[in-house]
C-alpha cells in the first residue's frame, strides 16, 4: 500500500470545565490531526490520527510539567519536514520513522496511522466501558461533583479519584462521600507524585483500605513508593515514571499496575513490548488518556481492546470538552477537517501511467 497524500491540520478545543494535569489546570486542548490516503491494487483508504503532546500553558500561564517531553511546536515542525519525505513511499515507512523519532507523540501517531491504514482497528469492537474520573472542580460548583457521583451506574465498579490536589481533610471527605453513596465501589487513587512520603503515609492511614485498588505515583520521590507500601500495604501504580526516556520495567514489591498513556510513551510496538513484560510479572496494564479529543479517545478505546482486553481503560475525560473532533461522542458540535486550520498539505502524484494514458485518450 502506497501513500498518495498526507495532510496536517491543527486544532484548539476550549473546555467547558478545567481539566487537571497533575496539580495544574488547563482550559483548552490543542493538537494536530494527520490525515493520510493510501492505495493498493484498486483499494483506497483514508484515515486520520490525532497527535497531541500533553504540553502547553496552564490557566496560570505556567508551562505544564511532568508529562510530554516535547512541545506541540516541535512536533509540528518535525511533521512538516517529514511529509515530503514520505512522497510515494510504502506505508511501512511510517513504522521506520516512528522508531527513529525522538518525539513519543509523533512515534505513536505514525505507528497508529500505519495500523489504521492496514485496517487493524476495523474489526475490533472498542472498549465502551471506562473508569469514571472524579476530582474537585476548581471552576464549578460542588453540585457538579455531587451529580456525577450520584449518576454513576450500577455497572460501574471502580472509579478514579484525583488526590494530593487540595487539603487532606477535603480529599478524605470526598472519598468517604463517594463511598456513602456507593459503598460497593473500589477506588483507584491518583496522586500524581503530589505527596511527600510522610504526607502519603498520613493520608493513607486514614483511608478505608479495603476499598482501595491502588494509588498511582503516591510519592514525590518515586524511590519512596516501596517504603510507602511497606508502611501502609496499599499497592501502587506507576504513571509519570513511564515518561522517563530511560525507563525500563523492573518488578518492585507493591507494584500492581502500569497506567499507560500512549501519546506520552511512543510507538504501538513499544507499548506492546512494555505490556507483555509487565503482564509476565502479573502487573496490570491500563490504557489511559492524555486528555485527547474524541478522535484520539476513540482510537485509544480500540487499542485498549487489542492490547489490554481484560482491563477497563481510563478514558473518562471527554465530558469537559466543548466539541467533538471528527469522531462524534454525542456532543452537539463535531468539528470536521474542513473546519480545522491546515498546516501542511502534500499530495503525491502516484497515478499509474496506464491511468494517465487512459485519461489523455478521453481528453482527445
Amino acid at each position: 500500500m502506497i501513500l498518495t497524500s498526507l495532510n496536517l491540520y491543527q486544532y484548539r478545543l476550549p473546555l467547558d470545565v478545567l481539566l487537571p494535569v497533575g496539580k495544574q489546570r488547563i482550559d483548552h486542548r490543542a493538537g494536530l490531526v494527520l490525515q493520510a490516503c493510501a492505495r493498493a491494487e484498486g483499494e483506497h483508504r483514508q484515515v486520520e490520527v490525532e497527535i497531541a503532546p500533553l504540553s502547553s500553558i496552564d490557566v496560570d500561564e505556567q508551562v505544564l510539567v511532568g508529562f510530554s517531553r516535547e512541545t506541540l511546536a516541535q512536533v509540528q515542525t518535525a511533521l512538516t519536514e517529514l511529509l515530503p519525505q514520505l512522497d510515494g513511499q510504502h506505508i511501512d515507512t511510517l513504522l521506520d520513522y516512528a522508531e527513529q523519532s525522538p518525539y513519543p507523540s509523533l512515534a505513536f501517531g505514525l505507528s497508529l496511522l500505519h495500523a489504521k491504514l492496514m485496517g487493524k482497528l476495523d474489526a475490533i469492537r472498542p472498549q465502551t466501558a471506562t473508569v469514571p474520573l472524579i476530582y474537585h472542580p476548581t471552576d464549578a460548583g460542588k453540585d457538579l461533583l455531587d451529580n456525577k457521583i450520584a449518576a454513576l451506574g450500577m455497572h460501574v465498579h471502580s472509579v478514579k479519584v484525583k488526590v494530593a490536589q487540595t487539603s487532606i481533610e477535603d480529599e478524605l471527605s470526598l472519598i468517604y462521600g463517594i463511598l456513602r453513596t456507593r459503598h460497593d465501589l473500589k477506588l483507584r487513587l491518583d496522586a500524581n507524585r503530589g505527596f511527600t512520603l510522610e504526607q502519603a503515609i498520613e493520608f493513607a492511614a486514614c483511608l478505608p483500605l479495603d476499598t482501595i485498588e491502588y494509588i498511582e505515583e503516591p510519592c514525590l520521590n518515586p524511590h519512596d513508593n516501596h517504603e510507602f507500601y511497606q508502611a501502609i500495604g496499599i499497592p501502587y501504580a506507576l504513571d509519570e515514571s513511564l515518561n522517563d526516556p530511560e525507563y525500563q520495567f523492573v518488578m518492585q514489591n507493591g507494584l500492581t499496575a502500569l497506567v499507560i498513556k500512549p501519546m506520552l510513551l511512543g510507538s504501538i510496538e513499544k507499548l506492546a513490548n512494555l505490556i507483555d513484560t509487565a503482564q509476565s510479572y502479573g502487573v496490570r496494564c491500563i490504557i489511559s488518556s492524555s486528555l485527547e479529543s474524541s478522535l484520539g479517545i476513540s482510537d485509544l478505546a480500540h487499542l485498549a481492546a487489542i492490547l489490554t482486553p481484560d482491563e477497563i481503560p481510563g478514558l473518562d475525560t471527554l465530558s469537559a470538552f466543548s466539541q467533538d473532533l471528527i469522531v462524534s461522542s454525542g456532543k452537539k458540535h463535531c468539528l470536521t477537517l474542513a473546519q480545522l486550520e491546515p498546516v501542511a498539505q502534500h499530495a503525491i502524484d502516484s497515478t499509474p501511467q496506464s491511468d494517465l494514458a487512459a485519461a489523455k485518450r478521453e481528453e482527445n
